[in-house]
């Protein structure tokens, strides 16, 4: 047996050990480099993608099974394009309360876990576009429930696979969101390729319509320019505005954000900078 699996080569090795996770229930921690991929994913791909229509299609009961909530099934009427293939619509199991938080781009799940027991009282999501990399997220959350019975922990976070810069109102009404966090996001150097930075424009208008009125966009990076370019973008956005250096530090999310992510420890051990700039979605302006 040893022998056997001495001659599979790494792909065959990761798909074994993912498969042994899935088949003898996942109690221990993932072993990160059974879930490698690389660091850049086309946006522009379709990937085979699986999204809901809308947010109200959105089954978010097997994300966050401890806050499922004991409803009756809906009897009325449903719309004539519900056909069967949305079955599942017609009696929709609900949460006690709504995803509030969003981290894009989650990577490995640092800030999750670290975000789970700072906000108990709040559903976090991670977003990841990168199959092996959300795999292992949701791997390790589920490990640390089940390392942590009879407890509230980690219970607040889940992590689904998604293109944020295509999707993010398919799974979030108007005004849902408190904070979105866009931590070391892939800076896309060349500038041919600055139409696939996480943060432009375009993609600014779709966070302040997820982002209820005061709610927060967290930005971290350690490339200056990229740090510039996010700057620049959400500055000149009407809807949001810098928020003081004061307010920044003393914001507890931002030490979280600058210490537990995989990227930062990595900047911090090669002793790098860290850029940070937070911006707040302002009210609506009247019509």
């Amino acid at each position: 047996m040893r022998r056997m699996a001495e001659q599979l080569n790494k792909k065959q090795k990761r798909a074994h050990y993912r498969q042994a996770q899935k088949e003898n229930g996942i109690s221990a921690l993932p072993r990160k480099k059974f879930y490698r991929q690389r660091a850049h994913a086309n946006v522009f791909s379709d990937h085979q993608l699986v999204y809901p229509k809308s947010p109200a299609h959105m089954d978010w009961t097997t994300y966050f099974p401890a806050f499922v909530a004991d409803t009756d099934p809906i009897t009325t009427a449903q719309p004539a394009e519900t056909s069967l293939s949305n079955a599942t619509n017609l009696y929709p199991r609900k949460l006690t309360k709504e995803v509030e938080v969003v981290d894009i781009g989650c990577g490995f799940g640092g800030l999750l876990v670290a975000l789970a027991p700072a906000l108990p009282d709040t559903l976090i999501l991670g977003m990841e576009i990168r199959t092996s990399v959300a795999e292992y997220v949701q791997h390790r959350i589920a490990a640390l429930r089940t390392q942590n019975p009879g407890t509230d922990l980690y219970q607040n976070i889940s992590c689904l696979r998604a293109n944020t810069m295509k999707f993010l109102p398919n799974f979030f009404r108007k005004g849902q969101l408190t904070k979105a966090f866009i931590c070391f996001p892939d800076p896309h150097f060349k500038h041919r390729k600055h139409k696939a930075r996480i943060v432009s424009t375009t993609l600014n208008s779709e966070y302040a319509y997820a982002l209820r009125p005061g709610g927060i966009v967290y930005t971290i990076t350690d490339v200056e320019d990229l740090h510039n370019w996010m700057v620049q973008h959400l500055e000149t956005h009407p809807i949001f505005e810098r928020i003081s250096e004061e307010e920044q530090e003393a914001d507890p999310c931002v030490e979280i954000m600058k210490t537990e992510t995989e990227e930062s420890k990595k900047v911090g051990r090669n002793k790098g900078q860290k850029f940070v700039a937070l911006f707040r979605r302002l009210e609506d302006p009247p019509w």
